[in-house]
């Protein structure tokens, strides 16, 4: 059996993207994985509990949203907003089981890039207790960065339609 410690290890894992427009346009699909429309693929589906809706508001700073899966919810709180270039949101409550992880919040950051485009960075915050990290790290970091790509790729359907 792996010992826990008393204090996990935070962790934040970022993904970044060129998205073809400006950042107004790029802004406009920011979305939580709860607002998805299309199911995860399998393998995400297998590794991520799957969101079943989205209720509560998450457009001010301090607005709460209540993200009901299977097994559990999230409430995610809005904690900073910057129009079209920043959007921050930390779980204020955690009832849902990932593997011992604790999920602390995220955000995303549009920047303009070369061409018209936006530079689009997803992070995720959470607390492991994981052990040992060496093994463990690599394997989240890997899940992490293919929820965010899920999540670009959505955004990226949102932008084209």
């Amino acid at each position: 059996m792996l010992a826990m410690p008393a204090h996990p290890a935070e962790e934040t894992v970022c993904t970044r993207a060129v998205f073809p427009a400006p950042p107004p346009c790029v802004w406009r699909t920011l979305l939580f994985y709860e607002q998805v429309d299309e199911p995860a693929p399998w393998w995400l589906r297998v590794l991520l509990p799957t969101p079943k809706s989205l209720a509560g508001s998450k457009s001010a700073v301090g607005d709460e949203a209540m993200c009901h899966y299977t097994g559990g919810h999230l409430k995610k709180r809005v904690t900073a907003i910057e129009p079209e270039r920043r959007y921050e949101f930390e779980v204020a409550e955690q009832q849902l089981h990932v593997c011992s992880v604790a999920l602390q919040g995220g955000h995303y950051v549009l920047r303009a890039h070369a061409g018209g485009g936006t530079l689009v960075e997803a992070a995720t915050r959470y607390h492991s207790p994981l052990r040992p990290r060496w093994l463990f790290r690599p394997i989240e970091r890997f899940v992490c960065h293919r929820f965010h790509r899920f999540l670009f790729g959505a955004m990226q359907r949102r932008l084209a339609s």
